[in-house]
């Protein structure tokens, strides 16, 4: 109760994006971390092919 109280005074109106994002978090972190694995995955395959062009 006192938590609300606080998060609607310091939040206000932008508090409405984030129970949006409390409700959809699941596919908002998947995207996060599948970005993530995808960078270092690209990454690691770059630096392969100029360690072996050296």
């Amino acid at each position: 109760m006192m938590v609300d109280i606080f998060l609607e005074f310091m939040l206000g109106p932008m508090r409405a994006i984030g129970e949006f994002y409390f409700e959809h978090q699941m596919v908002f972190n998947s995207v996060v971390i599948g970005a993530a694995l995808y960078k270092l995955a690209s990454g690691n395959k770059r630096e392969g092919k100029e360690t072996e062009s050296m």
